[in-house]
């Protein structure tokens, strides 16, 4: 039977891993996923199995207030298009992987709501820098941010935002590493 699985190499090998493993070396009921004949090619599809993976990984560590609000209430957008921090209105607000964002305006929540992925700030909002160096801290107001190949870098203070950016190549290469363990604590 051939068998055409579109998904990268790595989400490919680790579901196989898995079937294995919880499929006793791979019975043949139950599977995790399965394949459906399409009329261009095979299609999978994931059953909850592997979605608890990436539910995992959504539900990283995040740094909120007592509220379950992200970037101490400052709209995450206006960091994209106004290029500075701008306080959110406590009454504009959406909720994304259980962070409440909110908004200076109804146009900027639409604009989140639409991508809200593309706005996000890296690291969970904690400072990028301390990341790449492998802590978890919050930043100490809103100003120390950068966006940079399309993402926000939020940082403890200028400081750790001139250093962040110093080798600002090298820490986000640093930072994803640390991230992956760091979110999982």
């Amino acid at each position: 039977m051939n068998r055409v699985c579109n998904a990268p190499a790595p989400i490919f090998v680790g579901a196989m891993i898995i079937l294995l493993t919880a499929n006793g070396l791979g019975s043949a009921s139950n599977h995790p996923w399965h394949f459906t004949k399409g009329t261009a090619a095979a299609r999978w599809t994931v059953s909850s199995v592997f979605l608890e993976e990436e539910k995992v990984a959504d539900s990283a560590k995040l740094n909120l207030d007592s509220q379950g609000v992200i970037l101490k209430g400052y709209d995450v957008v206006a960091y994209f298009k106004e290029r500075k921090p701008v306080k959110g209105n406590p009454t504009i607000t959406s909720t994304y992987r259980g962070a409440a964002y909110q908004f200076a305006s109804a146009a900027n929540k639409a604009e989140f709501d639409k991508d809200p992925q593309k706005y996000a700030p890296k690291y969970g909002a904690f400072c990028a820098y301390g990341v790449s160096v492998g802590v978890l801290a919050d930043p100490e107001g809103p100003g120390a941010f950068l966006v940079y190949k399309g993402k926000l870098y939020i940082c403890g203070n200028q400081g750790a935002l001139k250093d962040f950016k110093d080798d600002i190549d090298a820490n986000i290469e640093k930072a994803e590493k640390n991230w992956r363990q760091l979110a999982a604590q």
